[in-house]
C-alpha cells in the first residue's frame, strides 16, 4: 500500500467530515473523522479502487450489513471484523440515491422550458438510479412555506433566494426515460433496503421522503395513476453511448429534456467534454445540476461555494442548489434566455 494512497484516503474522509456531512449527519462527521485517524481502516479503504473509497458508499455498505447507527468505535469494530463483506458490497453497489428532493430545484427549469416550448416534456435522465427524479409531476412542492403546488407525495420543501422563476403549475410530462450503468428496480425489496442505507443517519425527513417517493413509483408501475407518461423506461449502458438514442426516441410533439444531478463528477474530463458537446448539438434542452457545470463547449467550471451544486440550463449557470434539493439560490444574472 503506497503512502500516497493512504494519505489520499485520509484526506478524502477529512474533507467529507469538514465539507459534506456537517449540518446533514453529525454521526457521519464522527465516522469520517474516525476513519481518517484510524491507520487500520485507512489501509483497508485504500485497498479499494479509488472510485470506491467514497465515505458515503463505504458507510452505506456497513449499515446495509447491519452495523447500526452506532458510535465510531462500534462501526470501526464492525467494519474491521467484517471487512471482506463490506468490501464486497462496496464493489457491487454504487451511491445511487438520486435524491427525489432534487425535483424541487429542477422543477423551476422544467416549468420554464415547458413555458418556452409550449410542448409536453420528454424527460431523459442521465444516471437515474431507480428513476425517482423522473416523477416531478407526481410529487407536490412548497417553496418558502407557500401553499403546496400539486397533490402528490412526497411533499418537497425548498427555501429560495434571488427571485427564481417559481412554477405556478406542474409541467405536462409525455415520457420518462434514463440511462444508467446499473438501473435499479425501486420495487425490489433488496434494492429498497440499499437505497434506504444510502440515506445518511439522522436524516429522518429524507428517509420518509425516499419511502414516499418509492411508494409513488410503485403505484405508477401498478398502473393506478392516470399519467400518460407511464413508468420510467430505464436502459443500461454508458451515458455517452446511449443518450443519443433516447433523445431520438422521445415522442413526437414533445420536447426532449436531458438532465442529470451529481453524475458528471464520476466522469473523466474527456468523457465530460464529449457528453457536453454532443448533448449541446442534439435537438433537446439540457439541465445540469452538478458540483461543477460543463458549458456547451465542454469547459468545466467549479461552483464558487462547493457546498452547493450549480444548476444550469443549456450550458448557462442559473442557480446554486442544496445537494438534497432543499435550497435554491438564483443567481443575480440568471435568466432563461
Amino acid at each position: 500500500m503506497s503512502t500516497e494512497a493512504t494519505e489520499s484516503t485520509a484526506s478524502l474522509y477529512r474533507d467529507y467530515a469538514r465539507r459534506w456531512f456537517p449540518g446533514h449527519s453529525e454521526l457521519y462527521v464522527q465516522w469520517a473523522t474516525g476513519v481518517a485517524d484510524s491507520p487500520e481502516l485507512v489501509a483497508l479503504v485504500s485497498a479499494l479502487p479509488e472510485p470506491k473509497r467514497q465515505p458515503n458508499l463505504v458507510f452505506a455498505a456497513a449499515r446495509y450489513l447491519g452495523s447500526g447507527d452506532t458510535d465510531f468505535e462500534g462501526v470501526r469494530d464492525f467494519m474491521i471484523a467484517r471487512w471482506p463483506e463490506v468490501a464486497e458490497i462496496v464493489m457491487d453497489h454504487r451511491t445511487q440515491t438520486n435524491e427525489a428532493g432534487r425535483c424541487a430545484t429542477l422543477l423551476p427549469l422544467f416549468s420554464m422550458i415547458a413555458a418556452q416550448e409550449r410542448r409536453p416534456l420528454a424527460l431523459i435522465e442521465v444516471g437515474p438510479s431507480a428513476g425517482l427524479c423522473l416523477l416531478p409531476d407526481l410529487y407536490s412542492y412548497s417553496y418558502d412555506g407557500a401553499p403546496q403546488l400539486g397533490t402528490g407525495s412526497p411533499l418537497l420543501h425548498c427555501s429560495t433566494t434571488g427571485n427564481p422563476p417559481l412554477p405556478t403549475a406542474l409541467p405536462e410530462i409525455a415520457w420518462r426515460a434514463g440511462v444508467d450503468l446499473n438501473p435499479l428496480d425501486g420495487t425490489d425489496p433488496e434494492t429498497v433496503e440499499w437505497l434506504r442505507a444510502l440515506v445518511w443517519p439522522g436524516q429522518t425527513g429524507r428517509l420518509r421522503q425516499l419511502d414516499e417517493a418509492l411508494e409513488t413509483l410503485h403505484t405508477l408501475k401498478s398502473g393506478a395513476y392516470g399519467s400518460t407518461a407511464g413508468a420510467p423506461t430505464l436502459v443500461e449502458g454508458d451515458l455517452n453511448d446511449r443518450i443519443g438514442e433516447l433523445v431520438a426516441a422521445a415522442p413526437e410533439g414533445s420536447v426532449p429534456v436531458v438532465f442529470h444531478s451529481a453524475v458528471l463528477m464520476y466522469l473523466d474530463e474527456a468523457d465530460r467534454k464529449r457528453f457536453a458537446t454532443e448533448v449541446s448539438a442534439m435537438d433537446c434542452r439540457w439541465v445540469s445540476n452538478e458540483i461543477f457545470f460543463v458549458d456547451a463547449a465542454g469547459g468545466s467550471h467549479e461552483a464558487a461555494d462547493q457546498n452547493y451544486f450549480t444548476l444550469a440550463l443549456d450550458g448557462v449557470a442559473l442557480a446554486r442548489t442544496g445537494q438534497h434539493g432543499a435550497e435554491l439560490h438564483w443567481l443575480e444574472n440568471g435568466s432563461g434566455a
